[in-house]
């Protein structure tokens, strides 16, 4: 352990709520490994995390080598991985008749692939130490209620049925993996949609609010925490209810 803390990775965490699973989890001890393509806020990241409590890896999670190349660096310096989270992912939404092969191909390579690969890594080093936690970021979407999102609903469903099936594969190492589906959370990528289309999606939450990135970063710390020891396999939704609600659109 680094300085006695707990060694964590977490992709995507340059920005967004990535961001702010990375600094709940130094927060609570963890020494981070910030896995993202974004190096150009390495400084301000350094403002807000805290130098000495985290490392910047850039790694295009698309691609396996370069996966490879990150755990390998990281078991070299820190000589263990503790806890994983798959948050990094992209949409490119369209109507299925609209939507080039390309993009479907794009979403499913870093949504699913890269999600997989990631943790297909973190596995062989965490059956090993008989102990780790991996969390992977799904979404709402993944039960099929949002047209234009073919894709994106694909990758976020094969997520959730990922994760079962690496519970039951790495339950007898001491190995924990459960998903987070979040809902419509406050981030640049909402803050692009027009105010009719805002105001829709919030009509239709049973709490008339959108989430906040914390509110997943919560999420996330306590399922890496000793606190969910006996939880494995799990889907958590934080949505305000919306997984509940009617369909839209």
């Amino acid at each position: 352990m680094m300085m006695g803390k707990k060694i964590s990775i977490v992709t995507g965490a340059a920005n967004g709520i990535g961001k702010s699973i990375a600094k709940k989890l130094i927060e609570d001890h963890f020494f981070v490994v910030v896995v993202d393509l974004d190096h150009t806020s390495t400084g301000s990241m350094a403002d807000f995390f805290g130098k000495e409590n985290f490392e910047f890896v850039k790694c295009d999670i698309k691609n396996q080598k370069d996966i490879q190349s990150m755990f390998k660096e990281v078991m070299n310096k820190y000589g263990q991985v503790d806890v994983l989270v798959n948050n990094a992912g992209v949409i490119r939404d369209n109507m299925i008749w609209k939507m080039p092969k390309e993009d479907f191909d794009f979403v499913i390579d870093v949504n699913l692939k890269g999600t997989w690969m990631m943790c297909r890594e973190a596995a062989i080093i965490m059956k090993e130490q008989k102990s780790g936690k991996i969390v992977n970021i799904s979404s709402r979407a993944w039960l099929g209620n949002n047209m234009g999102q073919s894709n994106y609903t694909a990758s976020k469903a094969g997520i959730v049925g990922l994760t079962r099936v690496l519970a039951l594969e790495l339950g007898y190492y001491n190995v924990n993996v459960n998903a987070v589906a979040p809902g419509l959370i406050d981030t640049p990528l909402t803050q692009a949609l027009s105010e009719e289309v805002m105001q829709k999606l919030i009509d239709a939450q049973p709490t008339k609010k959108m989430g906040k990135p914390d509110d997943i970063a919560n999420a996330v710390s306590f399922l890496v925490s000793e606190k969910s020891n006996f939880i494995t396999g799990q889907i958590i939704h934080v949505d305000g209810g919306r997984s509940i609600g009617s369909t839209i659109f």
